[in-house]
């Protein structure tokens, strides 16, 4: 039986990078994947396909050419969705090769095939059987796939293989209106696809800020998305050629097809930890300690697969703090609380730090500040004209506290304001600044302005 120094069970985003980071520090170390190729649903089912189905719906739509030279342009009549999707196999088996590589730079051996849990330090990997000084659970989350719900027709789709669909269809109901759901009813509408939108609760994607939210939708819906909020759906029956929803309030809605986008469950059913010792909780995850271990010590678990935040960013954080920490390691010991979330709808938002409704509901003082990019000149140059920067800051320490952005390459431009953050900057920062121009960074002075506009007013 080899014995390795760390085995890692799993090569997306959090297993990669845990297994090179303890590699590089000299550690022997091996990775388990049960799939062809490396990546997890980062690289095949989720993060990286769907952001291309995006870029494809962008530019086979005319999305962005309308609002420059209102350009009308429609695809074709036979397009299918595996057409428009051409470049989603060659993009991911990019990355594939890319992991391969930087496992085999770092002497990180790759084990092909299942890994389940003989008992605390034995790892049963096909014949094989591997110890290890530690172990780190990194297989990821999977969509959750409720009871009654008619998945095995060909009609009804959960995230991670809706992208498989032959056609592309003429109606969709999306089912959640979370993330994954929002992402997955801009780009089917930008391809135009009647999209409806069903969501239990009053308000889409709560955690961001509310004002920016709202801008979302007015988006959304000039896309064509239509909203059914507060609305709790029964069930989802097939119906002629297309499916139909019940809802609890007793509308019923009919589409070609449904996408049930509403959570995700970590992928811990089949990993023998009933022979270690260690039971998920109701939605598959694992409760870890500051560390990243789990009830049984020397086995760490880090990515989907311990739940929130479940950001591709910070699992490749965590796996690199886990083991740094594990081993002793005097580098990573803490993955930044400062986390951007990047969310790709059309138009894209981005944020990080705190909300202007956090900050009323703690009673802290504030002011804030924003530049809509309508009056921006590259803004008006590549017809984004319903985004805007928005800026929180503290209204005693004039402290930056939090950025939301909205518009096309929000998740890129986020990035300024999060290096302020992490530097405990003032707004001034960004007066001081020579940005160049024309540029959307821009908009970081101009929100700055107006929120010292508003301080002077206190």
């Amino acid at each position: 039986m080899e014995h390795y120094d760390l085995v890692v069970i799993g090569s997306g985003p959090a297993g990669e990078k845990a297994a090179a980071q303890a590699a590089y520090f000299g550690k022997r170390v091996a990775v388990v994947e049960k799939e062809r190729e490396p990546g997890g649903a980062a690289v095949h089912t989720g993060t990286l396909p769907s952001k291309t189905l995006r870029e494809t719906a962008l530019y086979l739509s005319g999305h962005r050419s309308r609002a420059l030279y209102g350009v009308a342009v429609a695809l074709e009549e036979n397009a299918t969705l595996q057409t428009l999707m051409a470049r989603k196999r060659a993009i991911a088996l990019a990355e594939a090769k890319r992991i391969e590589a930087n496992l085999a730079r770092h002497d990180v051996t790759l084990l092909r095939g299942h890994g389940r849990f003989v008992d605390p330090h034995t790892l049963a990997v096909g014949d094989t059987r591997v110890g290890a000084e530690r172990f780190l659970i990194a297989t990821g989350s999977s969509p959750r796939r409720p009871a009654g719900m008619p998945f095995d027709s060909p009609l009804v789709h959960d995230s991670d293989e809706v992208l498989l669909i032959d056609e592309l269809p003429e109606s969709l109901v999306i089912l959640g209106a979370g993330v994954i759901g929002c992402e997955y009813a801009c780009m089917f509408a930008a391809l135009g696809t009647d999209v409806q939108l069903v969501d239990a609760r009053p308000d889409i994607l709560g955690f961001i800020d509310e004002e920016i939210r709202d801008r979302l939708k007015e988006e959304m819906e000039k896309l064509g998305v239509r909203f059914w909020q507060a609305k709790r759906w029964g069930d989802t029956t097939l119906a002629g050629a297309g499916v139909q929803v019940a809802l609890e309030s007793g509308e019923t809605l009919e589409a070609e097809h449904v996408l049930f986008t509403a959570g995700r469950v970590g992928n811990t059913a089949s990993l023998g930890l009933e022979n270690v010792g260690l039971a998920p909780n109701a939605r598959g995850h694992l409760e870890v300690d500051a560390q990243y271990r789990t009830a049984v010590p020397h086995i760490l678990a880090a990515g989907d697969v311990i739940g929130f935040p479940a950001l591709a960013s910070a699992s490749m954080e965590q796996g690199r703090v886990a083991v740094c920490r594990a081993f002793g390691f005097e580098y990573k010991q803490r993955v930044s609380e400062t986390i951007p979330y990047g969310i790709y709808t059309i138009p894209e938002v981005s944020a990080v730090g705190e909300t202007e409704q956090g900050c009323r509901a703690e009673g802290r003082a504030h002011v804030v500040g924003r530049a809509r990019f309508h009056d921006n000149a590259r803004g008006q140059i590549q017809g984004d004209l319903g985004g805007m920067t928005k800026l929180v800051v503290c209204a005693e320490t004039r402290k930056l506290l939090g950025v939301h952005v909205l518009g096309e390459r929000a998740s890129e431009l986020v990035h300024l304001g999060q290096a302020a953050l992490m530097m405990e900057a003032t707004v001034d920062l960004f007066i001081d600044m020579v940005f160049n121009f024309p540029t959307l960074s821009e908009t970081y002075k101009y929100a700055a302005y107006e929120c010292l506009g508003a301080l002077a007013k206190r």
